[in-house]
């Protein structure tokens, strides 16, 4: 075992071949260890009155202390930036991890790994009152269409996905919009969610029927105030709410596109962002008692959420960023 430190069961036979006056070659040979490593051990570890693993084993453990590396969370500001983003904020432990290197770039200390997040929560009784805060995850993973047979979509004059121009896929213009609907308790309430393909901003609004030509107003209200610039295109999934789809284009004069059926992953930003407006809102909430105020905290409480695509910045700070250089634009 080259390169290995001698174990505790190691030791037990040790201190019981030396009691049986086995000599150190043969007791190396029996181990597998070179006699050098045995006569090392031997001699670090024994008394006057012999070898005894016990004592061998606790001296052992003493000396390898300072080769642990310490707690990341033992670095208290560290470790109240983590329960207050957790608790306060509700960030996931990936969004502090890539947040921490823009808030605090001089402090080296303030840097942790959402690995070494989710261990020390799970495994830290101090800090077991923070898996509340934490997303639910499924039990078992499903895969992309599994289970699901394919058919088509009852929606008139529909524009297939595969027709939308490749470069929107790159994620660079703004302007590129993502809607899907969450459904309220017993489905007699409804949230409208748009998200913006490259900066991530997020806008919602309820509504109380799933009526093609309410959700169609709800979409072109969300929208209308917004540059030309900033509302190009929408992708939809392929529920009957979006029908309208054409009075949503004449309104806000974009082109519009339809998701493959059950290809939910080709709006993954507006699936995503639902997943995450479910933690202030999981299922069985019924929205009929959700204030409107307390809806557009959510919305601005996630266009602040630092994202890992976004390299750690806030679909606010991006917007902010696409604003301005189009202001620079305009005036070249």
């Amino acid at each position: 075992m080259p390169g290995k430190h001698i174990n505790s069961f190691e030791r037990g036979q040790i201190q019981g071949m030396l009691e049986l006056e086995t000599s150190r070659a043969n007791i190396a040979k029996r181990l597998g260890r070179s006699a050098s490593t045995i006569g090392r051990e031997i001699d670090l570890n024994s008394t006057a009155q012999g070898y005894d693993a016990e004592r061998a084993q606790a001296l052992y453990e003493e000396r390898r202390k300072p080769c642990r590396p310490k707690n990341k969370l033992a670095y208290a500001p560290l470790l109240d930036y983590v329960k207050s983003k957790i608790r306060d904020e509700e960030w996931s432990p990936e969004t502090i991890a890539i947040r921490l290197p823009l808030d605090f770039p001089d402090d080296a200390r303030m840097r942790v790994s959402h690995e070494t997040l989710y261990r020390e929560i799970y495994a830290r009784h101090n800090l077991h009152f923070l898996k509340v805060y934490l997303a639910q995850s499924r039990p078992k993973r499903r895969k992309r269409g599994q289970g699901k047979t394919s058919r088509g979509p009852s929606i008139p004059n529909r524009v297939g996905i595969e027709q939308r121009p490749a470069h929107i896929d790159e994620r660079i213009e703004p302007g590129h919009w993502e809607a899907d609907t969450i459904f309220g308790k017993n489905q007699d309430s409804f949230l409208v969610t748009l998200v913006e393909r490259s900066a991530r901003i997020l806008r919602a609004v309820e509504v109380f029927s799933k009526h093609a030509d309410v959700v169609a107003n709800a979409i072109a209200g969300l929208l209308i105030d917004l540059p030309v610039s900033w509302v190009k295109t929408i992708t939809f999934d392929n529920g009957t709410e979006f029908a309208q789809h054409e009075k949503i284009a004449a309104l806000l004069n974009v082109d519009t596109y339809f998701a493959t059926p059950y290809c939910s992953w080709q709006r993954g930003t507006n699936e995503n962002t639902n997943g995450l407006i479910r933690r202030y809102l999981p299922k069985g909430t019924c929205f009929k008692t959700l204030h409107l105020n307390q809806l557009q905290n959510i919305v601005q409480q996630l266009n602040n959420r630092p994202r890992k695509c976004l390299n750690a910045r806030t679909p606010n700070e991006v917007f902010q960023i696409q604003r301005q250089n189009h202001l620079l634009a305009l005036r070249a």
